[in-house]
């Protein structure tokens, strides 16, 4: 099956499932906790007002955050190694949730081991199937990894795959080689390399870009009503090199960390 060229759009705020249930303004804060990115949104209600990083994510900064913005709810994804005290002051202060595989989910895992699937993926999960019900999902994400996360049509997350992002594959070729640079990401990168810097920009960027395309087509060939979505960091770098007909939404998670924090609170 030939995929058809990119259609890229911005998603508005997700029409979850769960929406509150009157008009006063509840504040929530998600807050996502990634290998290279510790950030969170403010959403008043379901509407997303803003998406900044944090510099420490330690206890007193975001006892701070909480002081300033006084939210209701917050709920957080974690997948890594976090200060602990971080969950007891937000546990003390809002109605707070943890999100794992414990959550309750608009989706099922049938998958050996649950418990191992990380928590950013559920919350990439919860925004497709509440975005695009009814159909076979592939989120892509890029950030410290690429995960390709596929749930079918009867919401059933069966599992991806993992690869090496963008900057873990420009790093590593400067580590494990001797006289070849460490090059940064640009968004004009060549088929054909001219020097030593385009021939790394097109073997990790341009070679990106077919990996991608190349697993989207793999999947669209196995199914119909199929559809892809594209987030995550180092997304924008992607978008205007892709063959792939998609969604591009850069705050996908969030959309989906917030329809799981009304659906647990």
């Amino acid at each position: 099956m030939k995929i058809s060229p990119i259609s890229v759009i911005c998603v508005p705020i997700l029409p979850y499932f769960w929406r509150t249930k009157n008009l006063a303004v509840v504040t929530t804060i998600c807050f996502d906790f990634g290998n290279t990115r510790l950030k969170y949104a403010v959403f008043e209600n379901d509407q997303l007002k803003e998406v900044n990083n944090l510099e420490r994510a330690d206890g007193e900064e975001i006892a701070m955050l909480l002081e300033k913005l006084q939210p209701q709810k917050t709920i957080l994804s974690s997948v890594i190694n976090h200060d602990e005290a971080i969950e007891k002051i937000l546990a003390a202060k809002t109605s707070f949730h943890k999100l794992s595989h414990l959550t309750k989910l608009n989706f099922t895992t049938p998958v050996a081991k649950p418990e191992t699937i990380g928590a950013d993926r559920l919350a990439l999960v919860a925004a497709a199937v509440n975005l695009f019900p009814g159909k076979h999902n592939l989120v892509i994400a890029l950030g410290t990894c690429i995960t390709y996360n596929y749930v079918n049509k009867y919401h059933e997350f069966i599992g991806g795959s993992i690869s090496p992002g963008m900057d873990m594959r420009f790093k590593s070729l400067q580590t494990f080689t001797a006289k070849l640079p460490l090059v940064k990401e640009n968004w004009n990168f060549p088929l054909i390399g001219y020097d030593t810097t385009t021939n790394i920009l097109s073997g990790v960027q341009l070679g990106m870009a077919k990996e991608i395309d190349g697993i989207a087509e793999a999947y669209a060939e196995k199914y119909t009503n199929f559809n892809v979505v594209l987030t995550g960091g180092n997304a924008q770098y992607f978008v205007p090199h892709l063959k792939t007909q998609l969604t591009a939404d850069p705050d996908l998670l969030f959309k989906g960390l917030y329809a799981l924090s009304e659906a647990n609170s």
